[in-house]
């Protein structure tokens, strides 16, 4: 039986969270959290940041999240939002993530742009992101929700670190120049099989565009993108299940291609 979150301390709801990474999902926070509280969800977003950099966790980035139109639309927000990735996050290309360290897992095939310049310009644009950007490389995330289900609205999966769970990053860096974030495909695969299709243009009119909407966010917060950070820019084509044993293969014109197998590393 699902644990009800009963109080509308955001500490609480913080702590109740992080238990659900070890205890398995909770009820959705409708009771205790307005579905479009952005400023009370991030508020628990950044408690739960704040703890795990105390427990050692080191930030390497940020995702952008809620990039495509449908979703927004399904959650009643005209925004995306965003999450922190953490060093720990990293699933090495072509290596195993096992399934028991997630409760209700889907991936998708995405852009990281790897920068060589922070941003912290409140009016920053996608120009100003390419010049900021060290390289681009095909991604995949494993999304994940400690929220039951999947019964989310916009304050659920921010409050939720943006449903993030794992990132695979492509091993062949590829600088922008010549390179079309706009109209490049991309291509999910699972076990040899299509699954999902779609463009770069779908994040918020192409990667660059997401990032700086972010870089611009961040910035009116008083923080900022930094130098060596991975900006995770948002899904091309729709996000898939997982199911043990998958072999993933995320694919995207221009920069190749990254995988990982959901299942246990044989010894």
């Amino acid at each position: 039986m699902l644990e009800k979150i009963v109080t509308g301390n955001f500490d609480s709801i913080a702590e109740q969270l992080r238990a659900a990474y070890r205890g398995g999902p909770i009820a959705p926070l409708v009771d205790t959290l307005d579905a479009v509280d952005a400023a009370g969800a991030y508020a628990i977003q950044d408690l739960n940041t704040r703890h795990w950099v105390g427990q050692g966790r080191r930030i390497v980035g940020r995702k952008v999240g809620l990039t495509a139109k449908s979703v927004q639309q399904q959650l009643g927000v005209d925004q995306p939002d965003y999450g922190i990735l953490f060093a720990d996050m990293d699933v090495p290309d072509g290596g195993f993530l096992s399934p028991s360290r997630t409760l209700q897992s889907k991936a998708e095939v995405e852009v990281a742009l790897v920068l060589e310049r922070d941003i912290d310009d409140p009016r920053a644009a996608a120009n100003d992101v390419a010049r900021a950007v060290a390289y681009a490389i095909p991604a995949l995330e494993i999304v994940d929700s400690r929220i039951a289900d999947w019964k989310i609205r916009f304050a659920d999966t921010v409050a939720d670190n943006g449903s993030s769970a794992f990132f695979v990053l492509g091993r062949e860096p590829r600088s922008l120049s010549g390179l079309d974030l706009w109209s490049c495909g991309g291509v999910l695969e699972f076990n040899g099989e299509i699954r999902s299709t779609g463009v770069g243009a779908a994040c918020l009119g192409g990667p660059l565009h997401a990032a700086a909407w972010l870089a611009r966010t961040l910035a009116g917060l008083g923080d900022g993108l930094k130098a060596g950070d991975v900006v995770l820019t948002g899904a091309i084509a729709p996000m898939v299940s997982l199911t043990p044993g998958d072999v993933v293969r995320g694919t995207i014109g221009g920069l190749g291609s990254v995988g990982f197998t959901f299942g246990d590393e044989e010894s």
